[in-house]
């Protein structure tokens, strides 16, 4: 099996990404590391509240320029980078990334301008909407914002994120003229681990990208299904879950601080679970 997927839209998308919420001052070193370690997915939000999306830009920089640390010789081609517009409504007032009076689409083209600023990049590969706006004819008004970005050949994909209603995400397919190639959800117990979301992104080629998911789901971790799988596989419970979420198409989002997790995170490809333990793992999430 390939370490990434090609996406409805034609976008080569990693099997795992690294995700940068709550890094705040740590963030540029810690993507610097994850790059140079072999991430080349990058998940970030144009939100100063949970994210510094600055010091990912400096950290991506960083490594294009073939600093020794990043073991160079990269292209921003090989990178995948991922950012997402969030509503008023999820900014700190006091940091708001762009002009929270002006309508709409202009809220997600001045977002767009500062998230290609912040990131030093002339393109995204993928524009995830933070989560769903309270009514389907804002949600759309924004999307048709996304889309002419698009357009404009400034982003390559659009996804959505937060989106745990499935007619939600029904409307916004039927409605879209650009449609969602990426739905990013927590992936834990209190919506059903998304079963009836992944089917549907299963249905229509979606990539189903999970994050929170080590942090939610401590009790699978030491579930003795994984635990068993963990100790015949000679890995971590952490690399069973991930191995088995990128085998049912799933790409998790790990946001470790430590390099030697990251490395694990990695290596996951590294081995591959039987139909068997699919199964068996399977009936954690039935």
């Amino acid at each position: 099996m390939e370490n990434f997927v090609i996406s409805i839209a034609g976008v080569r998308v990693p099997r795992i990404l690294y995700g940068t919420a709550w890094k705040k001052s740590d963030t540029e070193t810690l993507v610097r590391t994850a790059i140079r370690l072999g991430f080349r997915g990058i998940d970030t939000a144009c939100q100063p509240k949970h994210y510094h999306e600055p010091g990912v830009g400096a950290g991506v920089a960083a490594c294009l320029r073939g600093e020794p640390a990043c073991n160079g010789n990269l292209a921003r081609e090989d990178l995948y980078l991922q950012t997402k517009f969030t509503a008023v409504s999820g900014q700190d007032p006091d940091r708001t990334p762009y002009d929270p009076k002006v309508p709409l689409p202009e809220q997600v083209r001045q977002s767009l301008a500062v998230s290609l600023r912040n990131l030093q990049t002339d393109y995204l590969d993928g524009l995830l909407l933070h989560s769903p706006f309270p009514s389907a004819r804002q949600t759309l008004e924004v999307w048709q914002a996304m889309e002419s970005l698009v357009d404009v050949r400034r982003v390559r994909q659009l996804g959505i994120s937060n989106c745990y209603r499935l007619e939600q995400l029904e409307t916004l397919c039927d409605s879209a003229r650009i449609k969602p190639a990426v739905v990013q959800n927590r992936f834990h117990a209190d919506t059903g681990y998304d079963r009836e979301i992944r089917a549907f992104c299963r249905q229509h080629r979606l990539i189903y990208q999970s994050f929170w998911t080590l942090t939610a789901n401590p009790h699978i971790l030491a579930h003795r299904a994984v635990t068993s799988l963990a100790s015949k596989h000679r890995r971590t419970p952490a690399q069973i879950l991930f191995r088995y979420l990128t085998q049912i198409q799933v790409v998790p989002l790990t946001g470790t601080r430590t390099e030697t997790h990251m490395r694990e995170d990695l290596d996951i490809f590294a081995f591959e679970l039987s139909e068997l333990e699919r199964k068996a793992m399977d009936a954690l999430f039935a």
